[in-house]
C-alpha cells in the first residue's frame, strides 16, 4: 500500500513538474492584421524564450527577422520547419502556420509570404513574452485581399531623423504594409537640378540605402515628384520663374514650355535612382488649372497633354505612372457627386449624362498606361465616387483608390484616425477587385508622425482582411501591438478622447477658424486674436465669451483626466513609451489654452485693485509657463524630428496655407499663442498706463 501511495505521489509530482515547465495558461493573442483563419486549440510546450532550431525544407533562405524576438540556434529544443510551395492554396503573399506541441511549421506561397509568416510568428512570440505564457497550439492560414497596401510618406515640410525611417520600415513590415509612395519635393539632393534641393535634403545614396532596407523587408518605395501643379518647391526659385504658367504664381508649370519637361524629367531620373525598386512613378497633377501662358487651349486638354508626356517618360524607364485624377473630373463638371453621399444613383447618372461628353471629347489622349488614383478622404462610398472609378475602368484605364489617415487636421488626426473612411474605401476596393489602396498621410499641417500610427494600423487591417473586426476591436489590437497586452482594455484608451481638446485648441484664442491664415494677415492681433476684457465694463467679456469659457472649463477637465490616463499608460506599457510621450505633449499643449481663457475670465471679473493686480500677474506668469511648455514639447518632438528648416531655405507662396510652411523655425506650431501673448502684453501695458494716468489726475 505504501508503495502504491508512493507511486501515485511520484506520478503527481512528475505531472505537477511537467505542468510547471509547460505554462498551461492560454494567453490573449491579438494579431494585426487579423489572419484570414486562426484556430487555437490549446497551449504548446514552446516557451516565448525558447530557442528555435531552423529547418528549411528546400534550402530556402531565412527571411529578415527581429532577433530580439525570435531566438534561433542549432541546439534549440523546438523546431521551426519552413518552406516555399508555389502550389499552396492561397493568393500571392499567403502562408500557413501551425504550432504543435514542440514544433512550428510554416508553408508559404512565395518569399513575401514566408516573410509575413515569420512576422506573424513574431507577433505571437511578443504576446507570449508579454504575458509570460507559451505559444498556442494553433492552425493559421493567411493571405491579403488587396495586393498593394501602400502608405504615403510626405516629407515636403520637414524630415525625420534618418534612423527613424529605418525603424519605420521595420514597423510597417511587421504589419504587412508592402508599399510606400514617398513625396520627396525638395528633400532629395537632386544632381541634375541641384538648385531645387533643400540644404538638409538626403542624398540619392542615403535614400537608396533606406530603399534597400525597405526592399529587404518586402516594402517597395516609389517616388512621388509633384508635377504640373504643387510645383512651388521648384518654381519659387528665380532660376525657374520663366517656367511658371502664371508669372506671378509659383504654383504651376507652363505645360506648353519644352523646358518644363527637361526639369521634371531630370527630377524623375534622380528620384528613380534614389528609389530603384518601386514599380510606380507618381507624377502628382492634382489641384491645378493651367492656361499655357494664356494659350487658347482648354485646361483639360493642357492637363492631358502634360500627362501624356510624363506618362510616356515613365513607361520608357520601366515605371507605371500614377496620377491624381481630380482635375479632369473637375474640368468636366462631374466632380461634386463624389463628395455628396446624399445623391441618388439617378441624380449621379444625370450629372454624368449632362457632362460626360466633356471627357469623351479627349478620350483618345487619356494615357492608357497610367493608373488614375481616385482620392476621396470623406465619402468613398458615395455613388458619385463609385461612378467616377467605374468610368475609368469602362474606358480601359486602371484605377486605384486613395484614402487618408491624415488630411488637414492640426496637431493630430481626428475622427478616430479617419478609420471609418479607411474601412469604407478598403472594402469597396476589395469588392471591386482593385489591385490596391493608398493611405495618404499629408504633412501639410505636420503632426508628429507617431500620431499617425493608429490610422496606419487600421489601414493595415482593412487592406489585408477587409471588414472583419469592429473599430473597438481594432483599437484594442492596436494598443496591444503597440504598447502591450496591459493596454488592450478599453478603459486604457485615451486617443479618441484627446480629439475634442485638439479641435478646440486650434482656434481657442482666435476669433474664428484662422490659425492657418495668421501669417498672411496685415494685423493678426486685431484681425484674429480674441478681444480682451475691458476693465471699464466688468464682466461684459465673460458674458460675451460664455460658450467659449464653458468649453474651456470642460476641455481643461478632460485634459486633466487624459493626462492621468497617459501617466498610467506609461506605467503599464511594455514598449513604445516615446509614442506616449508625444501624446502627453499634445495633451499639455491643448490643455494650456483653456487655462489662459479661464485666467482671462478671472481678470475680467476682478473688481478690487488687489484682485486686478493678482489676476494680471497670473496672466503674465502664464507666458513664462508657456515658454517652458514649448521647450519641453520641442525636446520630445526633436528626438525623432528635424524641427527647423535651414537658414537658407526659401519659403514659397503658401497657396494652400500649410501651417508647416510658414516659418523656418518651429514658430508655426505656436503662432496663435505667440500672438496672444504679444497682444496680452500690449493690453496690460495699456491698463497700467491708464491706471497711472488716473492716479496722477487724482
Amino acid at each position: 500500500m505504501k508503495r502504491i501511495t508512493s507511486f501515485y505521489l511520484l506520478a503527481i509530482s512528475i505531472l505537477l513538474l511537467s505542468c510547471s515547465q509547460k505554462n498551461n495558461k492560454l494567453g490573449d493573442f491579438k494579431l494585426l492584421p487579423q489572419p484570414q483563419e486562426f484556430e487555437v486549440s490549446g497551449v504548446s510546450s514552446i516557451s516565448h524564450d525558447g530557442i528555435l532550431k531552423l529547418k528549411a525544407e528546400n534550402g530556402e533562405a531565412t527571411p529578415v527577422i527581429n532577433k530580439d524576438i525570435l531566438m534561433l540556434g542549432a541546439g534549440g529544443k523546438y523546431t521551426l520547419i519552413y518552406g516555399i510551395d508555389d502550389n499552396l492554396d492561397t493568393p500571392a503573399e499567403g502562408y500557413t502556420l501551425s504550432i504543435s506541441e514542440e514544433q512550428i511549421h510554416i508553408k508559404a506561397k512565395d518569399e513575401t509570404g514566408l516573410f509575413y509568416a515569420f512576422k506573424t510568428l513574431e507577433q505571437l512570440m511578443v504576446d507570449a513574452k508579454d504575458q509570460k505564457v507559451n505559444l498556442p497550439l494553433c492552425q493559421l492560414k493567411d493571405y491579403p485581399l488587396l495586393a498593394y497596401r501602400s502608405i504615403h510618406l510626405d516629407v515636403k515640410h520637414h524630415l525625420e531623423k534618418t534612423e527613424y525611417y529605418y525603424e519605420l520600415m521595420d514597423k510597417l513590415a511587421s504589419y504587412k504594409i508592402n508599399g510606400i509612395i514617398l513625396e520627396v519635393e525638395d528633400k532629395l539632393k537632386f544632381k541634375r537640378q541641384p538648385i531645387v534641393a533643400s540644404e538638409d535634403a538626403l542624398s540619392i545614396e542615403e535614400w537608396r540605402k533606406i530603399s534597400d532596407y525597405a526592399k529587404d523587408r518586402h516594402i517597395e518605395i516609389s517616388p512621388l515628384v509633384q508635377g504640373l501643379g504643387h510645383a512651388s518647391f521648384i518654381l519659387k526659385h528665380p532660376e525657374y520663374k520663366e517656367l511658371r504658367d502664371s508669372p506671378e504664381s509659383d504654383w504651376a508649370f507652363n505645360p506648353l514650355d519644352p523646358k518644363t519637361y527637361e526639369v521634371q524629367f531630370d527630377l524623375y531620373l534622380d528620384a528613380m535612382e534614389a528609389f530603384p525598386y518601386g514599380r510606380y512613378l507618381h507624377v502628382g497633377g492634382d489641384e491645378v488649372h493651367t492656361t499655357g501662358r494664356g494659350s487658347k487651349e482648354s485646361p483639360l486638354k493642357l492637363q492631358l497633354m502634360w500627362l501624356d508626356k510624363v506618362s510616356k517618360f515613365a513607361e520608357e524607364h520601366g515605371k507605371t505612372p500614377i496620377f491624381w485624377d481630380d482635375m479632369p473630373l473637375k474640368q468636366a463638371d462631374v466632380y461634386d457627386p463624389m463628395f455628396k453621399k446624399e445623391m441618388t444613383q439617378e441624380e449621379v447618372d444625370q450629372v454624368w449624362k449632362d457632362n460626360e461628353h466633356k471627357l469623351l471629347e479627349f478620350l483618345d489622349i487619356f494615357p492608357k498606361n497610367c493608373i488614375y488614383m481616385r482620392w476621396n478622404y470623406s465619402s468613398p462610398q458615395a455613388l458619385g465616387n463609385i461612378k467616377a472609378m467605374q468610368w475609368f475602368t469602362d474606358h480601359g484605364m486602371e484605377v486605384m483608390g486613395a484614402t487618408a489617415g491624415q488630411t488637414r487636421w492640426v496637431l493630430m488626426p481626428q475622427e478616430e484616425s479617419n478609420m471609418e473612411n479607411i474601412r469604407s474605401f478598403a472594402v469597396s476596393s476589395i469588392d471591386s477587385g482593385l489591385n490596391g489602396l493608398l493611405l495618404t498621410l499629408w504633412d501639410d499641417d505636420s503632426p508628429h508622425f507617431e500620431l499617425y500610427m493608429r490610422g496606419i494600423l487600421a489601414f493595415a487591417e482593412y487592406a489585408w482582411i477587409g471588414d472583419k473586426r469592429n473599430k473597438e476591436e481594432i483599437k484594442s489590437a492596436f494598443r496591444q501591438r503597440e504598447y502591450g497586452y496591459t493596454m488592450a482594455d478599453t478603459n486604457k484608451a485615451f486617443i479618441t478622447e484627446l480629439e475634442s481638446p485638439v479641435a478646440f485648441w486650434k482656434n481657442a484664442l482666435l476669433k474664428k477658424n484662422q490659425r492657418n491664415y495668421l501669417p498672411k494677415m496685415e494685423d493678426p492681433l486685431k484681425e484674429a486674436v480674441i478681444e480682451f476684457p475691458n476693465k471699464e465694463n466688468i464682466g461684459a467679456w465673460s458674458k460675451a465669451q460664455e460658450e467659449r469659457l464653458k468649453t474651456a472649463a470642460q476641455t481643461l477637465s478632460l485634459t486633466d483626466s487624459i493626462a492621468k490616463k497617459i501617466e498610467d499608460a506609461r506605467a503599464l506599457a511594455l514598449r513604445n513609451d516615446y509614442n506616449l510621450q508625444v501624446y502627453a505633449q499634445v495633451n499639455k499643449l491643448v490643455g494650456f489654452s483653456p487655462k489662459i481663457l479661464l485666467a482671462l475670465q478671472d481678470y475680467d471679473m476682478a473688481q478690487s485693485r488687489e484682485d486686478i493686480i493678482a489676476t494680471a500677474s497670473k496672466l503674465k506668469q502664464l507666458e513664462s509657463e508657456f515658454d517652458s511648455l514649448r521647450k519641453e514639447l520641442e525636446v520630445v518632438y526633436g528626438k525623432t524630428r528635424k524641427l527647423n528648416k535651414p537658414d537658407s531655405y526659401i519659403l514659397d507662396q503658401d497657396h494652400h496655407v500649410h501651417l508647416a510652411n510658414q516659418s523656418l523655425n518651429f514658430d508655426w506650431q505656436f503662432y496663435a499663442e505667440i500672438l496672444f501673448f504679444k497682444k496680452l502684453n500690449q493690453e496690460l501695458e495699456k491698463e497700467i498706463y491708464m491706471e497711472n494716468a488716473d492716479s496722477l489726475k487724482k
